[in-house]
């Protein structure tokens, strides 16, 4: 199995400029691969006797057309760039991808800048990058914590974001399976909690609140700053400033939201054999502005990924709802399902003035709770 530890990293005044180089060079090896794909392709349609344009032939290509500046960074970069530009060709032939399209040029005014390598160690609690020959200043990078994973290091991704830089270290781990509990549960997503068997998680507590609450007053202040100053605004101190305040509170409340669904989907697999949740066509929900920032912040994409592999991980079994079972609309008493005008919405029915969390039967005259009536028949396709 393959298990990532992020960890930021505190390079010297040396390898700083080191990093920042080879995130210049990724890019530059990306801009100019993309651009010799597309001239070898033109060229393709109009000489029928060309090559079609390959990774292997572009990489070819830049590998013969080396600048001797090129030969002092990493050659690994150029590789890995090629290759991760050839399946994003690959990925366009897919429409089914969610951000599906043809690859793009990178700009380097991107907030994130970044590179990997096939070829970086851990050397006495130390990232050691691969040193390009002929060069003798190198110095291993202190991390922020101590790696507790232990198995062959894969592809290395190295990143620079707000002026700080960060590791995401991919090892090749045996992973134990978890004892068998013979227990089963359900997960009904929402915005603000998670539903399941054993009662709710809450996903938006009051610390995540109060950093929305300063979110927005950033995001005000910088509009403010550029309605008034247009383009300008943007080079001042004070707009630099408050941009690092708001990409700051971004980030903490990105660790918080990980750190709530790690530790739930963690008790899932620990606790439950067997697990069912809704396959929710997230990007549909988000079209129809019915609560779409609630749903873009309860991360409903990122808790099925960490519940898809940790299940593959400790051999357990995830079942996927189909999008089109009623498991809202459904009475778990008598099994009646709800149509037409007698549907709950989110902020409830209108037409017989209930509630959102109120499940009313009209069929057996039972009143339930919406989300826990939604885990029990979620419960029943087990």
């Amino acid at each position: 199995m393959m298990r990532t530890q992020k960890v930021r990293l505190y390079p010297n005044r040396h390898m700083k400029q080191v990093l920042d180089d080879l995130c210049d060079y990724r890019r530059y090896c990306w801009n100019k691969g993309l651009a010799t794909w597309n001239d070898m392709y033109d060229l393709h349609t109009i000489e029928r006797n060309s090559p079609r344009p390959g990774a292997y032939s572009v990489r070819n290509e830049l590998v013969a057309d080396k600048a001797d500046w090129q030969y002092g960074l990493s050659a690994r970069t150029l590789q890995l760039a090629l290759a991760d530009l050839g399946k994003a060709w690959q990925n366009f032939f897919d429409k089914s991808l969610p951000d599906w399209g043809k690859p793009r040029f990178k700009s380097k005014r991107a907030p994130r800048q970044g590179f990997k390598t096939d070829r970086a160690k851990i050397i006495n609690g130390k990232l050691r990058l691969d040193r390009p020959r002929g060069v003798k200043a190198w110095y291993d990078i202190r991390i922020s914590k101590q790696v507790d994973l232990a198995g062959i290091l894969k592809v290395v991704s190295v990143y620079r974001e707000n002026g700080q830089y960060w590791a995401s270290l991919p090892f090749a781990v045996t992973v134990a399976a978890k004892p068998k509990t013979g227990e089963n549960s359900a997960v009904d997503i929402n915005v603000g909690h998670l539903n399941y068997t054993g009662g709710a998680i809450n996903t938006l507590p009051n610390r995540l609140k109060k950093l929305y609450q300063r979110i927005k007053f950033y995001q005000k202040r910088l509009a403010r700053k550029r309605v008034v100053n247009g383009k300008q605004a943007t080079k001042s101190n004070n707009y630099q400033a408050m941009r690092a305040k708001l990409q700051r509170d971004y980030r903490k409340v990105t660790n918080i939201q990980h750190d709530i669904m790690q530790k739930f989907t963690t008790q899932l697999v620990t606790d439950y054999d067997k697990i069912v949740i809704e396959d929710l066509s997230v990007k549909k929900m988000q079209m129809a502005h019915v609560a779409s920032k609630g749903l873009q912040r309860a991360m409903f994409g990122y808790f099925r990924q960490l519940l898809s592999y940790k299940c593959d991980w400790y051999d357990k079994v995830l079942i996927l709802a189909d999008k089109h079972y009623p498991s809202t609309q459904r009475c778990s008493k008598c099994g009646h399902i709800k149509s037409g005008n007698d549907k709950i919405t989110l902020q409830g029915n209108a037409t017989h003035k209930t509630k959102h969390h109120e499940y009313v039967c009209y069929n057996c005259g039972v009143t339930l709770e919406r989300d826990k009536n939604a885990v029990v028949n979620l419960l029943a396709l087990i």
